[in-house]
């Protein structure tokens, strides 16, 4: 499994990927269109959520109904995928990965984008060969990665106590809890450091600092 063994699953969107701005203002072109508030990049970090449509019940007072989701969940893509061409990679996410590697350490990613959308994107940035396995959803599901990080770790034989995840989000932390693994948590995507911060998992303001820790961890 590489040297020790430590093996690090990496978050896609909001972790490696430098696209909070891209989410913010898809998120808002929707708002238009549905007739909602534009929300500011503050708010979004303190309300947040997995499942989205728990996201939209904060925002709204009540969840969205089936036929709103749907209406939803397009319009903010239709937005997304129009701005994240000009999204890069996290400050320093490329040499990370290359320098890990070269380490003889193991990493994969593991995303809730749509797996036939990420792995393009992936290769587009050239950091593909970096991972042992990159998946993304295969599914209209709107639950959390706990399910998803399951699967991706037995698909590559890891056992989960060697195994730290870094993501953005405090789901990313729910699903490693899921599976026996460690989580550590990044402040430059989706959610404010306090939020964060309750998760009871460490929270890193640089992707350098959260290998670091990661290290330490397992």
């Amino acid at each position: 499994m590489g040297k020790h063994g430590k093996h690090l699953v990496w978050d896609w969107n909001g972790t490696l990927l430098d696209d909070i701005g891209a989410v913010i203002g898809a998120t808002n072109a929707a708002f238009a269109e549905l007739g909602l508030e534009e929300i500011t990049l503050e708010r979004y970090r303190e309300l947040y959520t997995v499942p989205v449509p728990k996201f939209y019940e904060r925002l709204m007072g009540r969840l969205p109904t089936d036929e709103e989701w749907t209406l939803m969940d397009g319009t903010f893509h239709r937005h997304y995928w129009a701005r994240a061409e000009s999204c890069t990679l996290t400050a320093g996410a490329a040499e990370l990965l290359a320098a890990r590697q070269e380490s003889g350490f193991t990493q994969s990613l593991l995303s809730l984008a749509p797996h036939a959308d990420l792995v393009p994107l992936v290769a587009r940035y050239g950091i593909a060969e970096r991972f042992l396995r990159v998946d993304g959803r295969v599914d209209a599901s709107t639950d959390g990665k706990s399910g998803h990080m399951v699967r991706h770790l037995a698909a590559l034989g890891v056992s989960a106590e060697r195994v730290v995840v870094i993501g953005d989000a405090a789901d990313d932390a729910i699903a490693a809890a899921h599976v026996g693994a460690r989580a550590v948590l990044y402040t430059g995507g989706s959610h404010s450091r306090a939020s964060l911060a309750r998760v009871g998992v460490p929270v890193v303001d640089s992707l350098a600092e959260a290998v670091a820790v990661a290290e330490e961890l397992v």
